[in-house]
């Protein structure tokens, strides 16, 4: 989609089908959440309040926190806790514990082994901690780029014998980049400069201290320069033999923290292996949907990606909000003097980048079958895949 003036419609995928799961008699899928309490968790909870098809029903949290009312814990959001949430009492963090389906925002300290404890006693677990995202048997899925590589769940089965199954989101910024180099694989992408400028938030709370924030620019976030460049990788692969065949694009990044609160913004350089006029990158950025928007799931924006033709977008403050916080927008696209092509990306670290991220994935595995729902045999019946 391009704002204002000019806009296209989003092409579906060959079969042109649009489905949504029906759940027979409004009756929605019970769901936990491993993490409850901190940033990401908490959009978890907001995202999940009025969702169609989820209902959040069990929390999960440390030690500090377990036995303790939800609602009587710190809320940091906006949007106000709704009242049936703030009347769970949170849990201690044990497997076999809960619904089938569970979240999690878990810290990366002690996401690796519980996560693995859930999935191996029968939870599918869809997780946006990095600690299996590289692992060969764990899918690292954007649906819209790869939904294909949920296939690896049953490699999870075999080699490590869990009962329930691992899907993980990519880090926040790597989602922005490899949704723009998504819609860009009929061209080739060879090489890539990416530098991105990252909100406070992505930071969790309490985040970057005032002081080091305010008014500055932190050349420095560890750990993310080299996810991006290994996990735009992996997502942009293919499945053979059983395992991921990364892709062969070479991907240098710069990353930076920068007093913004919500919204990552990414300045990109790609060298192309084909030939393509401008209008034609318009184009398949603006055109580019997947499976997600075929199936009409209820977390999918109808436009994945939104083109802006102004010279000045996009811009954290105006744009990362729209569209449910769940689309890439990609801008100032023009020739570059070294690689061949620029443009600038925004996307929310916070839903399209986390929480909305695994909300999307989740609803992938219903759709799938993967995940059994009240409605999985009217879904089926009615055409889906």
């Amino acid at each position: 989609m391009r704002d204002k003036s000019t806009s296209h419609s989003a092409k579906l995928p060959a079969n042109g089908k649009r489905h949504a799961v029906p759940l027979r008699g409004g009756q929605r899928i019970e769901v936990g959440l491993l993490g409850a309490t901190g940033a990401v968790g908490q959009h978890f909870v907001r995202l999940l309040a009025e969702h169609p098809w989820f209902r959040l029903t069990w929390l999960g949290a440390s030690e500090r926190s377990a036995g303790r009312r939800y609602g009587d814990l710190p809320w940091r959001l906006a949007a106000p806790l709704p009242e049936e949430i703030a009347r769970l009492a949170v849990e201690t963090l044990r497997a076999g514990s809960g619904p089938e389906l569970v979240f999690s925002a878990l810290d990366a300290g002690v996401a690796g082994e519980c996560e693995a404890e859930f999935a191996a006693r029968g939870h599918w677990v869809v997780s946006n901690a990095r600690n299996h995202r590289m692992e060969e048997c764990v899918p690292l899925v954007i649906p819209e780029v790869n939904a294909e590589h949920l296939g690896l769940v049953e490699r999870q089965r075999e080699e490590k014998g869990w009962r329930g199954g691992l899907v993980t989101n990519p880090n926040c910024a790597t989602v922005g980049l490899a949704m723009a180099l998504g819609a860009l694989r009929g061209f080739g992408p060879r090489r890539v400069v990416v530098t991105t400028f990252q909100a406070l938030s992505g930071a969790g709370y309490p985040g970057v201290a005032s002081l080091d924030a305010a008014a500055n620019v932190i050349p420095y976030i560890p750990g993310e320069e080299e996810k991006l460049e290994t996990e735009t990788q992996k997502i942009l692969g293919t499945i053979e033999g059983g395992g991921v065949r990364a892709h062969g694009v070479t991907i240098s990044a710069q990353t930076t923290r920068v007093p913004v609160l919500d919204g990552h913004t990414e300045a990109v350089s790609v060298e192309l292996e084909g030939a393509a006029t401008r209008e034609e990158l318009l184009e398949a950025f603006a055109g580019f949907a997947g499976e997600p928007q075929a199936l009409a799931l209820p977390s999918a924006p109808r436009h994945p990606i939104v083109v802006h033709e102004r010279a000045d977008r996009p811009q954290p403050r105006l744009d990362v909000e729209s569209h449910g916080g769940m689309a890439v927008h990609v801008g100032r696209v023009r020739p570059c003097p070294v690689l061949g092509w620029k443009f600038v990306l925004l996307s929310h670290n916070m839903v399209r980048g986390a929480a909305g991220a695994a909300l999307l994935n989740a609803e992938l595995l219903v759709a799938r079958g993967l995940v059994e729902s009240p409605g999985t045999e009217e879904y089926a019946a009615a055409g889906g895949d």
